[in-house]
């Protein structure tokens, strides 16, 4: 079917976070903070370990006392910081403000990469009149990164988990976002990297399409796809 309407996932689908060494990088920069290489590259193994980046790796290990705070991460801004700063703890830094500015900095609009096909593809589905949305499980605005990529004028509403206290996959969330663009769940599909929460659009009657979470050089046409679904 020609669907009208498309919602996609955010992180892994229409950006991509940078890498943990460039993320530690840019907080040692942000704070004057040195560290020899040997610290700097155990540093960045043991950050990605901890799954302490938002968009990255998932922990390999959820530390005690954690694992509550990890299912409800992103239903508000207070549990996706006291969560992500928490994971970074696990690795020893040489100053304690530098959680902070791995925090802030994983928000900035330099952290992430557009995937290659993700301006064009936005662009063509508004040009065929498609209506278009974002729906993340997220615990910050995602907002002024899309502007900063010149994304954002291309997307019609959003939907962010932190906003409404519901997270993916449950269908309260899809539904809200199809109430947004004014169409039926069954005239909307759902584009994202995550089966399980993304794919959770079809418990209300929307269609999925999945695409590879990989780095953005790796997918340069991920999205593409789309396209033929709609026409």
């Amino acid at each position: 079917m020609a669907y009208k309407g498309v919602l996609f996932d955010f992180s892994g689908t229409l950006l991509r976070i940078e890498p943990v060494a460039t993320w530690l990088r840019a907080a040692l920069d942000a704070t004057g903070t040195t560290m020899t290489e040997a610290e700097f590259d155990h540093a960045a193994r043991e950050l990605d370990r901890a799954g302490a980046l938002p968009g990255g790796s998932s922990p390999e290990r959820l530390p005690a006392g954690l694992e509550e705070l990890w299912r409800i991460r992103d239903r508000t801004a207070e549990h996706h910081r006291e969560l992500y700063t928490s994971l970074a703890r696990q690795v020893p830094l040489p100053s304690e403000e530098l959680y902070d500015a791995l925090y802030v900095r994983h928000k900035s609009p330099a952290a992430w990469a557009p995937y290659p096909d993700a301006t064009e593809v936005l662009g063509a589905l508004r040009d065929r009149g498609v209506a278009t949305g974002v729906v993340s499980n997220i615990g910050w605005d995602l907002r002024p990164v899309l502007r900063e990529h010149g994304l954002d004028p291309l997307i019609s509403t959003y939907a962010l988990s932190f906003e409404h206290g519901i997270q993916k996959p449950d269908p309260r969330i899809f539904e809200l976002a199809c109430r947004e663009l004014g169409l039926p769940p069954q005239d909307v599909l759902m584009v994202g990297d995550d089966q399980r929460a993304d794919g959770g659009a079809q418990a209300l009657g929307c269609g999925y399409f999945p695409v590879d979470h990989l780095p953005a050089t790796d997918r340069p046409n991920g999205l593409g796809p789309v396209l033929t679904l709609v026409d």
